[in-house]
């Protein structure tokens, strides 16, 4: 078994299931989504990014756009929670979570497809 392949495959994942853990909820209820669960998602996705700079093959490259589509959707809705909560002093509207939740699930998205493209390199690959 090689290690640094599970390494990759936990990140890539764990960052799926993360980011799905902050989506899951109704949309507009800041109630249902945690910013420390947001944090975590972007901290997990950051470690992903940084695992997949150094693989310089085809799926490679995709691989690291679709990290890297994931990390600017989060930064986003990152900024958007932080500008909502400490420069508008509006705070949480069921608007301005709308759009938080969306941005996360954009990312998701970019995830799904991550984890997707891991699956097909590892069902083809030859032992």
């Amino acid at each position: 078994m090689n290690l640094e392949k599970v390494i990759f495959g936990f990140f890539i994942v764990l960052a799926l299931t993360l980011n799905f853990g902050f989506f899951i909820g109704e949309i507009g209820n800041p109630d249902h989504h945690n910013v420390m669960e947001l944090f975590a998602v972007i901290v997990v996705n950051i470690i992903a990014t940084g695992l997949k700079l150094g693989d310089r093959s085809h799926i490679g490259a995709v691989l690291l756009s679709t990290s890297l589509v994931a990390d600017l959707q989060l930064f986003a809705a990152a900024i958007t929670w932080g500008v909502a909560e400490h420069v508008t002093g509006g705070g949480l509207t069921p608007e301005v979570m709308a759009s938080i939740v969306s941005l996360t699930g954009g990312a998701m998205l970019a995830n799904v497809i991550s984890v997707i493209m891991l699956v097909a390199e590892s069902l083809m690959s030859k032992r």
